[in-house]
């Protein structure tokens, strides 16, 4: 069936001989997903009864096919499920980053699309809803994109990764290292295999797989690409056996402070568009923001037009999915601190009437503090009341694992130090055995061991990581704290955290998408 009405480029003057598969079995991503069971990788899985479907709560949705390498497109299919389209584009990209419409439908009927005649190029082909026909999301059983590879330009692909190593192993996740590939321009990433089937793809030489089953026997292998989309031959295959227990439910979240200073994507040194698209990239299940999401302007303070010119241009986009706590910039309105945070972030602000709330997802509980109550000009506690709430809040909890965010750290090495402020919130966490927590204010990244309430390392304590590097111009560092494990500064990038019933762990990806620091795999402490 072709929609009522569809407008594409004019087809090559010669068809390809024969035009191949090019999407199934690649790697896809997406916007949203309704649920855990309805991912983008179904999409492409050659599997008529697995579908991908987007929340309901937009008409703007995409999902992405990674083809692996370069190549002309000239058709598309598009196989249905209820939820279907009225209108959609199908769009084509060489970089990830800039799309070129290849085709675009304005009368879906969610019959089966067969979309013929383009003439698409790129290594990424799109997918993005633009209104649906229901009142339910978008959902189709597979997309399906026919070509051929594009063989111009350079054709030497990478060496061969080498070395590739399992370490921590657990019942949820994998941690894998190699040896960088060569390349005769470059080396752009990597694809990780399970079992012969690309499950993920890294720009550097290490990644976790959180995604595996528990006692259960996997393969891996990995294999180098270039910018031209040359894929090298697999690495040497490694075997390994997650360990018994209960993975649980897993997700995704994106988490940075220090986000948007009064700047836009048309200057090439501005960053929060830049770390944006790194969680647009993620696709997480949920966004935390550390505070100073919004800079504000000389003289003026902080109003909710900043908010509308910056932040919303940027990670405005994940509004909707987004935890955020406030920062000391948002207090920076001598008439009325928090006013223009409160406006632009609306209920999700202050979603029980105060600025410090406590939400769930799967077996994790996450406390938002506002630490501008504990640190004043001396340090000193002020906020006796959200203290006494914190302290309620972790004692009624029933989740097994705890993570906890907020401005000022109680340890840091960067300009501000530590803030003397927070250690009663530092005390109450190690009191109930938190599993994590994350800050911002210094403009760096630094990821600690788990430490006591004295800020010595102790397994049972929380880790913390400082993640100010949202956007906002970096600060320099002092010398390491002993507990220290890993510091950047003069880096700009998101916390991708990845997270189970009983364990979490940690990357920072940078804005090269690069991952600049690969955590272990943390074990939730018993609560009790």
């Amino acid at each position: 069936m072709l929609p009522a009405v569809v407008s594409a480029a004019p087809r090559d003057s010669v068809a390809p001989a024969a035009d191949v598969l090019l999407s199934q079995g690649k790697q896809a991503s997406s916007s949203t997903r309704e649920a855990s069971a309805y991912g983008a990788e179904n999409a492409v899985d050659g599997n008529g009864k697995t579908r991908w479907a987007s929340s309901v709560s937009s008409d703007a949705q995409w999902l992405n096919v990674d083809l692996g390498t370069a190549s002309k497109v000239h058709r598309v299919k598009i196989d249905w499920e209820a939820a279907y389209a009225k209108k959609y584009r199908i769009e084509m990209s060489d970089d990830g980053k800039t799309y070129t419409p290849i085709a675009t439908v304005t009368d879906g009927d969610g019959k089966t699309d067969d979309l013929t005649g383009l003439n698409g190029h790129g290594r990424f082909l799109r997918f993005v809803g633009t209104e649906r026909a229901t009142k339910y999301g978008y959902s189709f059983w597979e997309i399906q994109a026919y070509g051929n590879a594009d063989s111009t330009g350079d054709t030497q692909p990478p060496s061969t990764p080498s070395n590739l190593a399992a370490g921590e192993i657990g019942s949820g996740s994998v941690a894998l290292t190699w040896a960088a590939a060569t390349d005769n321009v470059g080396v752009a990433g990597y694809d990780i295999l399970r079992d012969g089937k690309s499950v993920a793809t890294s720009q550097g030489t290490s990644y976790t797989d959180t995604t595996v089953a528990p006692n259960t026997d996997y393969a891996y292998t990995v294999r180098a690409r270039d910018e031209a989309g040359n894929v090298s031959p697999v690495s040497s295959s490694i075997k390994v056996h997650t360990k018994p227990g209960n993975a649980g439910t897993s997700f995704v979240l994106a988490a940075a402070g220090d986000i948007a200073e009064q700047c836009t994507a048309s200057s090439s040194s501005c960053q929060h568009p830049k770390t944006a698209k790194l969680v647009e990239q993620m696709n997480p299940a949920a966004v935390i923001t550390m505070g100073d999401n919004q800079y504000d302007s000389e003289n003026v303070g902080l109003t909710l037009q900043n908010f509308k010119d910056y932040y919303d241009k940027t990670w405005g986009k994940f509004k909707s999915i987004t935890h955020p706590i406030p920062g000391n910039h948002e207090t920076y309105d001598d008439n009325k601190p928090f006013e223009a945070y409160q406006q632009y972030f609306g209920k999700a602000a202050t979603p029980n009437g105060k600025r410090y709330y406590s939400w769930e997802m799967g077996n994790w509980h996450f406390i938002a503090i506002d630490s501008n109550g504990f640190v004043n000009d001396d340090g000193a506690l002020t906020d006796t009341e959200q203290l006494d709430w914190i302290k309620q809040d972790l004692a009624k909890n029933t989740k097994g694992c705890v993570a906890a965010y907020y401005h000022h750290p109680r340890w840091s090495s960067g300009d501000h130090g530590d803030q003397r402020g927070s250690k009663p919130v530092w005390d109450l966490l190690t009191q109930y055995k938190a599993d994590l927590v994350l800050n911002g204010h210094d403009h760096h990244y630094e990821r600690f061991k788990p430490q006591d309430a004295s800020g010595k390392a102790d397994p049972n304590g929380p880790v913390e990581i400082l993640g100010g590097m949202g956007g906002a111009n970096p600060y320099d560092v002092k010398s390491p704290h002993s507990t220290t494990e890993k510091l950047l500064d003069h880096t700009f990038g998101v916390l991708k955290l990845t997270m189970t019933d009983n364990s979490f762990s940690e990357q920072l990806i940078g804005t090269d998408s690069k991952v600049l620091d690969s955590s272990p795999t943390y074990t939730c402490h018993a609560k009790g």
